[in-house]
């Protein structure tokens, strides 16, 4: 019999590419989607299971002897104006999600072996020149504090008999969902360009090894505790920017002030384009994790070439 795992957000860009990859190892899906989500699984290991991303009701029985449970739930925090309701929705969505499965865990009468959390490098705020391991300190801002509430209550985990990981991921590239969907219809348009100095660091991990790590997390019995995803080569977003243009045959000379990104944005100009984050993942490195894509050029065509595939297949 396949081993059972649960996964929350399991219809969002990292959740999805998730269950295709472990339904595709022979895990047994449970992948959890908000109610009135017309989406449907691609492969017969998936099984989509409605819930009310708040409390366990209707998932409950799956969380008994499975072999994990991977909460990728929460709002994006990418899309839309950071408005004290979109705030309230990133932080909220996230505590419930987080309580729904401290829930479930609670009720198991045989515990789930693994729960791996979601959190993000949000949580070290903007350091400037400061490289930031696992050991680092919280940072400042809105997204530090969301990452901050949700670790601290994520901590109740370590509680119950099981092994817990919480996985602070950086930007993710791919061709189906993150910042990679929002920057290529500029580069394509001529409108592309760095934001801000362009001094300031960005951490990034491509898709597949964000889904690798996780494995990797999964199948490593002693992984446990907190783990930076990101490439081990962070880079100024100046290159980041300078290296999308040439993959996608664009200048990216058009500037955009920080100001200009300021009074638009606010908060999230700062905390999300703005910041400067160079993270490593220390723990993975030590662990022997092998990245298959730590360079940026390398990643950066890899998406672009699979965004090309999939539009040509549609």
């Amino acid at each position: 019999m396949s081993e059972r795992v649960i996964i929350t957000g399991a219809t969002g860009f990292i959740g999805g590419a998730l269950c295709r990859h472990l339904a595709g190892c022979g895990y047994e899906v449970i992948a959890l989607t908000r109610l009135g989500n017309p989406r449907r699984p691609e492969l017969p290991n998936i099984r989509m299971v409605e819930w009310d991303a708040v409390t366990c009701a209707g998932w409950t029985e799956y969380a008994d002897g499975a072999y994990a449970i991977i909460n990728l739930a929460g709002e994006n925090v990418g899309t839309g104006s950071w408005t004290a309701e979109k705030k309230s929705k990133i932080l909220g969505s996230r505590l419930n999600a987080i309580a729904a499965v401290l829930e479930a865990v609670e009720q198991a009468l045989r515990k789930p072996r693994l729960i791996i959390q979601a959190s993000a490098i949000g949580y070290y705020g903007s350091r400037d020149e400061q490289i930031l391991d696992e050991q680092a300190a919280p940072g400042r801002g809105f997204l530090a504090e969301v990452c901050r509430q949700c670790e601290k209550k994520s901590a109740r985990f370590f509680d119950f008999p099981i092994r817990c990981a919480i996985i602070r991921l950086a930007a993710v590239l791919g061709p189906t969902g993150g910042i990679l969907t929002q920057l290529i219809p500029l580069f394509r348009k001529f409108l592309g360009g760095c934001p801000g100095s362009g001094q300031q660091w960005f951490s990034w991990i491509h898709l597949a090894d964000a889904i690798g790590a996780i494995e990797f997390i999964m199948k490593n019995e002693t992984a446990q505790g907190i783990w930076n995803l990101s490439a081990p080569h962070p880079v100024r977003a100046k290159e980041f920017y300078t290296r999308l243009g040439q993959v996608l045959h664009r200048p990216s000379a058009l500037p955009i002030p920080a100001l200009t990104l300021k009074l638009l944005l606010g908060d999230k100009a700062r905390e999300l384009i703005l910041a400067s984050q160079r993270v490593l993942p220390q723990h993975l490195l030590e662990a022997g994790f092998t990245f298959r894509f730590p360079d940026i050029r390398e990643a950066l065509l890899d998406s672009i070439e699979s965004s090309k595939i999939k539009e040509n297949s549609l």
